[in-house]
């Protein structure tokens, strides 16, 4: 008696789950500004502390090769923050 061949069953395959989406605004250019805004502060997140970082590195720099003071780099500090009021 010869052996029956097994027939391969269909593989399943899952369904991809479905992200869950954001609530879309009413004016499609509320939402397109929203979702840029979004993007930017993202953006501003991420490259933020690398930019503090060198610019602390400038300053450690700066201070060891003795090329400014302490005095001055606090200078330097403040008028940039009267420059931004």
């Amino acid at each position: 008696m010869p052996f029956k061949k097994k027939t391969p069953s269909p593989t399943r395959r899952r369904q991809p789950r479905s992200r869950a989406t954001k609530a879309v605004a009413k004016n499609t250019t509320e939402s397109g500004l929203s979702l840029r805004l979004d993007e930017m502060m993202e953006r501003v997140d991420i490259v933020l502390p690398e930019v503090t970082a060198r610019v602390a590195a400038l300053e450690h720099l700066l201070l060891e090769l003795k090329l400014c003071t302490h005095d001055d780099l606090r200078r330097a500090r403040q008028f940039v923050r009267e420059q931004e009021a």
